[in-house]
């Protein structure tokens, strides 16, 4: 289901150049999807939402990329915290029925997970989680890469807690500025627009109906750890679909303009630069239908068993790499026009680096992988 109008995307894609160049938040972007009703779209029918199926958000996301990368990067991370929500509440886990009702009532999440030098990302903290006498929680640590630090609402978060035995506990934090402080340190490559300020809890704290789950550190499939790492992963692969898809099509308009002194003829004639269009969407078809299969075996509840985690990392980085290669043989193709700034495969250049840094990473990737064909060491 395309739940978001060519209308809206062409009004989104007309400001993505201008936020890129000011190193701004794009606030009449979340404006407008949440009029849109996309911050519900994926929150079940049953509590206020659209009700669309994991694939139905990816297909979307992969629209909203090719308009706006840094928007759908954006949102992706509240689409991912409803994705959890969804798991959890399946796996009989209601702390996860605040998140959907919270979306369903323009509640913005955010995604506090990855820390400074820390590896292990989703499977062990460096942050603390101090248990208080209510039951509830004091995080104190620093979050970075922490999207939409001037809009969001709701912060899902874990840390490290000594008290419960060496348990990871995730949890829900109020946008409590007191207790919470954002850098202003986003001056980065590309994705300027998500804002993914460092964020620094004092202390912030989480009710004990804010924590969403207690568990041992390290992959599993405990429903918040699996929850997290599930549509984290395909939601990612689908945004970055959209970066690759976008550079052919800007690559493809450019060739049959662009002319070829030598040949006189359009470069859209020239067998190298078809050669190399043709091969960067035999790449991304192939990526795109990996991420689809895996969208539907979610929705489906296929069991995959211990499968789950090096297959969804693999999708991420199917569609990351496949997207890398297809603006750089889109900039190949577009000779040094596109070098320019004022080119937008400039701007999808610096965009889709952002996919070599996200978990998961090619290194985690293949010692994922080297455990399946090799055994763990």
């Amino acid at each position: 289901m395309a739940f978001l109008s060519d209308e809206l995307l062409e009004k989104i894609a007309s400001r993505a150049d201008q936020v890129d160049r000011d190193n701004a938040f794009p606030s009449q972007d979340f404006e407008d999807l949440k009029a849109a009703g996309y911050l519900k779209a994926f929150v079940p029918k049953e509590y206020g939402g659209a009700g669309l199926t994991t694939e139905e958000i990816c297909e979307n996301q992969t629209k909203l990329a090719k308009a706006a990368p840094a928007t759908a990067l954006g949102i992706n991370m509240h689409q991912i915290i409803v994705g959890l929500a969804r798991h959890l509440i399946d796996n009989g886990v209601e702390a996860g029925k605040q998140i959907l009702e919270g979306a369903a009532n323009g509640e913005l999440y955010a995604f506090g997970i990855s820390e400074p030098g820390n590896d292990r990302v989703l499977f062990g903290s460096i942050t603390e989680a101090r248990k208080e006498d209510d039951g509830g929680y004091s995080f104190t640590g620093m979050k970075v890469f922490t999207s939409l630090t001037p809009a969001w609402t709701k912060l899902m978060t874990y840390g490290h807690s000594e008290e419960d035995g060496g348990t990871s506990v995730f949890a829900l934090l109020d946008r409590d500025m007191d207790k919470i402080e954002i850098k202003d340190d986003w001056d980065v490559i590309g994705m300027r627009g998500t804002q993914s300020n460092s964020t620094m809890l004092n202390g912030a704290y989480a009710r004990p109906d804010q924590v969403l789950g207690k568990v041992k550190p390290g992959p599993s499939m405990e429903p918040v750890v699996f929850g997290i790492f599930a549509w984290f992963e395909v939601f990612l692969a689908a945004t970055y679909l959209g970066l690759g898809l976008r550079a052919i099509e800007v690559a493809a308009e450019h060739v049959h303009k662009r002319r070829s002194v030598l040949n006189d003829d359009v470069y859209a004639n020239d067998p190298a630069i078809r050669w190399r269009l043709a091969d960067a969407a035999i790449r991304m078809n192939s990526a795109q239908a990996e991420v689809t299969l895996i969208a539907r075996d979610l929705d489906a509840k296929v069991d995959r068993g211990a499968m789950w985690y090096p297959q969804l990392s693999a999708a991420k980085n199917a569609a990351s790499e496949a997207s890398l290669f297809a603006v750089e043989e889109s900039i190949r193709s577009c000779g040094g026009a596109s070098y320019s700034n004022s080119h937008e495969l400039s701007r999808l250049y610096r965009d889709v680096l952002a996919g070599l840094f996200q978990p998961s990473d090619q290194e985690s990737l293949h010692n994922s992988w080297a455990g399946v064909v090799l055994g763990n060491n």
